[in-house]
């Protein structure tokens, strides 16, 4: 019989280590315990890392991304932005992105062959190299720049394609964004300081090797798969493999091969299978009863496929149709209820669930220290959830 492992303890390890009940020392403490921070949405970065520190401070994230460069912004896994530290995102460099990069180049030539006009884009492949050829090389002749500026230098950058041609979503835009995209995806090109506040998703654009001097660790994609897998248990261990290829998206042959080097012991979750690393089957004491105001994207509810040990019957309210998790309000391991800013600044909650008086004085405490924290900035999520629209007003 496997050894079992309570929800209990899922979610007394959930606490711990992702600096939830036992506050992280560092920004790059806190986002080691996540393995990586969700950055699809900018305020996320902040708010994660935030949440986790004792004494959150915005000007100690920006210090970690752009003064100290301990934590850099890239492309990982599912083709999502991440923030992690740099060992982790050569990890997820070679481990993830590089797949990414060859699938997107592929479909990208094979659009260009459609729509590209063979008067401008005779050589699909061939083009597509001397433009990023071309751009690469302007980028290091500036320092940094915008996408804007990199189209001025290489015009070619406004090569237009018709996407979803027929759909109601169908529409013309130029390469611009996919160019950087395969750049950024090929460890090339890495996403610097955003141009206005910790909240602006317009970031101006540097060469990796040289935001990052001598760039990242070079890692062969087995290890690499190997390491992230290790960390991600470390993380989110005990869990279902289907957690592990979903977080990662790999394959079922990637996992696989990664998971059968590190032996993971397998488990009972309640019922359900699972698998641990091998010196991690201790128990972890459960820490004090907690309150957490985490932001959308979090990757702590990201961090899994199969959320019902946590997230309970409250998906609905807090999920958007494409998958994305709103702000939500956590007890001591769970979900409980979820979370708003309006435009006046004021933080305010719905529980979805009795929680008892004690707790929701936790909760109503947490939700004056948030508006407090925000003082005269406004965060609204760039995908909105059901319960955070409403919340808003």
């Amino acid at each position: 019989m496997p050894p079992k492992i309570s929800t209990d303890q899922r979610r007394a390890r959930l606490a711990v280590r992702h600096h939830l009940a036992a506050p992280a020392a560092s920004v790059t403490d806190a986002v080691a315990g996540v393995v990586a921070l969700h950055a699809t949405d900018p305020a996320t970065v902040h708010l994660s890392a935030s949440a986790r520190l004792a004494a959150p401070a915005i000007a100690d994230v920006e210090r970690a991304l752009y003064d100290e460069r301990s934590l850099l912004r890239l492309l990982g896994m599912r083709r999502t932005v991440f923030v992690t530290d740099l060992d982790t995102a050569a990890l997820v460099q070679a481990g993830c992105a590089a797949d990414i990069e060859v699938k997107q180049r592929k479909l990208l030539e094979q659009h260009l062959g459609q729509q590209g006009h063979p008067e401008n884009v005779p050589e699909p492949g061939r083009w597509l190299k001397d433009v990023e050829a071309s751009v690469e090389a302007a980028l290091r002749a500036r320092g940094s720049a915008t996408a804007q500026q990199l189209s001025e230098d290489e015009p070619r950058l406004r090569q237009q394609l018709l996407m979803a041609a027929g759909k109601p979503y169908e529409a013309i835009g130029n390469v611009t964004s996919r160019v950087l995209f395969l750049l950024a995806a090929g460890g090339r090109i890495v996403r610097g300081r955003p141009r206005g506040s910790w909240t602006s998703t317009q970031y101006v654009w540097h060469p990796l090797d040289e935001w990052v001097p001598g760039g990242l660790r070079a890692w062969e994609p087995e290890g690499a798969r190997v390491e992230l897998a290790r960390r991600w248990l470390r993380a989110y261990g005990p869990a279902p493999v289907s957690d592990l290829r979903w977080w990662t998206g790999w394959t079922a042959g990637q996992a696989k091969q990664a998971l059968a080097a590190l032996a993971p012991v397998e488990v009972d979750l309640d019922g359900g299978p699972g698998v641990v690393l091998p010196d991690d089957l201790e128990p972890v004491p459960e820490p004090e009863p907690w309150v957490a105001f985490l932001p959308a994207l979090d990757p702590t509810p990201m961090g899994w496929q199969e959320r019902d040990w946590f997230l309970g019957p409250h998906r609905a309210p807090l999920f958007d149709r494409s998958g994305n998790i709103g702000p939500t309000v956590w007890a001591s391991g769970r979900v409980v209820g979820g979370w708003a800013q309006r435009a006046s600044g004021e933080v305010v909650f719905r529980l979805l669930e009795d929680v008892g008086a004690e707790t929701r004085a936790m909760v109503a405490a947490e939700a004056q220290e948030c508006a407090r924290w925000f003082g005269e900035v406004r965060a609204t999520p760039r995908f909105r959830t059901p319960l955070e629209r409403e919340l808003a007003g």
